[in-house]
């Protein structure tokens, strides 16, 4: 048996562009903006993993030295900050296509437990930093005995 479907040319229309502003934003949005000072931000993807004992976070940072890169902790947050600058383009060249990402970004991670901040380390090895956040004793989790009453 056939069933009717009315047609809304209106409300499909909207769902496609939808669609569309959904992958524009994850292809440009999340990754790649201007400010509004005109400048380009970014933000790079990140893993963050918890560990009994620690958080590792890998933030993957291609292209990029190491004296651009500033990690701090301020307020219980861990800031991650940054510019990737672009080389200056060739006056002779043509460029068919510039896909890759340059200028600020800044990756916020609150801390929710206590953490060993002098013992944090980081690392930065083929195009990912990566951060180990030792976590404080009193943030470990551990189990209590129990007693048997008499």
């Amino acid at each position: 048996m056939n069933s009717v479907v009315r047609w809304k040319p209106i409300s499909n229309f909207t769902s496609v562009q939808d669609e569309l502003n959904r992958v524009m934003e994850d292809v440009l949005g999340r990754r790649w903006r201007t400010d509004e000072g005109g400048g380009s931000v970014w933000h790079p993807p990140v893993d963050v993993e918890e560990r009994p004992d620690r958080y590792t976070l890998q933030l993957e940072l291609p292209g990029m030295r190491l004296e651009d890169i500033k990690i701090t902790l301020e307020d219980g947050r861990l800031v991650i900050r940054g510019e990737k600058t672009r080389t200056e383009e060739q006056k002779n060249a043509k460029y068919h296509r510039i896909e890759r990402v340059y200028g600020t970004f800044e990756r916020s991670f609150k801390l929710n437990q206590a953490v060993k901040a002098e013992k944090i380390e980081a690392t930065y090895r083929d195009g990912v930093l990566e951060v180990s956040v030792p976590k404080a004793e009193e943030a470990k989790a551990r189990e209590i005995p129990i007693k048997t009453a008499r």
